[in-house]
């Protein structure tokens, strides 16, 4: 009898987490639409290409949002429940309170399992082709910057040159041991500029006492020189923010190459400790409405469940986004950040839990 009532509860709590992320599904993607329609509007590209383009990005974005899924959707399980008086008949059959919240838990962190290792890659390869794809409509498509294991490059066109630079190291504002390479409109190589160190604080670099390669001769200069670009220190670093179309493998090579940079890290390794810790944060949201539910009056409307979830959801959001924030700046180490709201919340969960049979 036991096992039944645990199979009914498991089925009942996935049934419930499938209509809630098709509801939260359909809006991403209703809201997404228009944003890539605006995109687009000025663009010769066929009606179906926005939609295709937010199919690809909505996996991405639902991803991020599952916690509160879960927490909404722990809601309306034990709204069914208290409804049909069913928690009463568990009880009489010794299935108590601590006992589904038990079932809930460990349901939540094995589903969080197979969304990291399942339905993350496979968001983040959609994640990939979304980017790749709406890129080549961008103004910045011919403005590229990647980092591999030879340090960072970076090709760019202005004033019909195009300069390809490679730096071993970028620190703070600064490249370090840089070469950059100018061609013609026409890609034949015009000269090769070296420097131990270029100040890239804006558009206008400063490169320190350069050597200029030119016709076979090379002549270093005493004083620095300038060139125009499109990118600057806050620009390179905002290419490398799209870390959810990597997936983990590719996040661990990318924090690898980071590393033999000297780029920092944190930001990459902040990501992968989410991803780490992602079931344990499902199932802290499962047991925290759990204690909710068993713990506010059950005579309260379906609405008021509802704005509390959400309430809840954008609270914990902020303060979980402010943790990530300082450990990404460098203010607190990243492990604290990531781990330090989920142990908080354990902290009010274990306290929720005390005498929850009595409920």
């Amino acid at each position: 009898m036991i096992k039944t009532f645990e199979k009914y509860l498991v089925t009942l709590f996935i049934k419930k987490l499938l209509n809630v992320s098709f509801i939260f599904l359909s809006l991403v993607f209703i809201l997404s639409v228009f944003e890539e329609i605006s995109f687009f509007k000025d663009l010769n590209v066929g009606i179906s290409f926005p939609f295709f383009l937010t199919a690809l990005n909505t996996p991405s974005t639902l991803f991020e949002i599952f916690p509160f899924i879960f927490l909404i959707s722990t809601q309306f399980f034990f709204l069914e429940l208290i409804n049909k008086n069913e928690l009463e008949v568990f009880k009489v059959n010794s299935l108590y309170n601590f006992k589904i919240v038990k079932i809930l838990f460990f349901t939540s962190f094995f589903l969080g399992l197979f969304l990291v290792l399942l339905f993350y890659n496979f968001s983040s390869t959609l994640k990939f082709a979304y980017l790749d794809l709406k890129n080549n409509y961008s103004d910045d498509n011919k403005y590229l910057a990647v980092v591999t294991e030879n340090g960072l490059w970076i090709k760019d066109e202005i004033d019909e040159k195009i300069y390809i630079t490679q730096a071993n190291v970028i620190k703070d504002a600064y490249l370090e041991q840089v070469t950059i390479y100018e061609f013609d409109k026409n890609f034949d190589l015009n000269q090769v500029i070296e420097s131990d160190k270029i100040d890239i604080s804006d558009y206008n670099w400063t490169i320190f006492k350069p050597t200029i390669s030119k016709d076979n001769n090379n002549i270093t200069l005493d004083e620095n020189m300038n060139i125009l670009t499109h990118f600057d220190n806050l620009k390179i670093k905002g290419l490398f923010r799209s870390l959810s179309s990597l997936n983990v493998f590719e996040l661990l090579k990318q924090r690898k190459d980071y590393k033999s940079l000297g780029y920092s890290t944190a930001e990459i390794s902040s990501h992968l400790n989410k991803l780490y810790s992602f079931p344990i944060f499902l199932s802290i949201m499962t047991l925290l409405a759990s204690i909710i539910m068993f713990n506010i009056k059950k005579s309260k409307p379906v609405i008021f469940h509802l704005i509390l979830g959400i309430f809840l959801s954008v609270t914990i959001y902020y303060f979980y986004y402010l943790f990530n924030l300082l450990g990404e700046n460098g203010k607190i180490p990243v492990l604290i950040s990531v781990w330090s709201p989920l142990l908080m919340l354990s902290l009010f969960i274990i306290i929720g839990l005390i005498r929850i049979n009595e409920k």
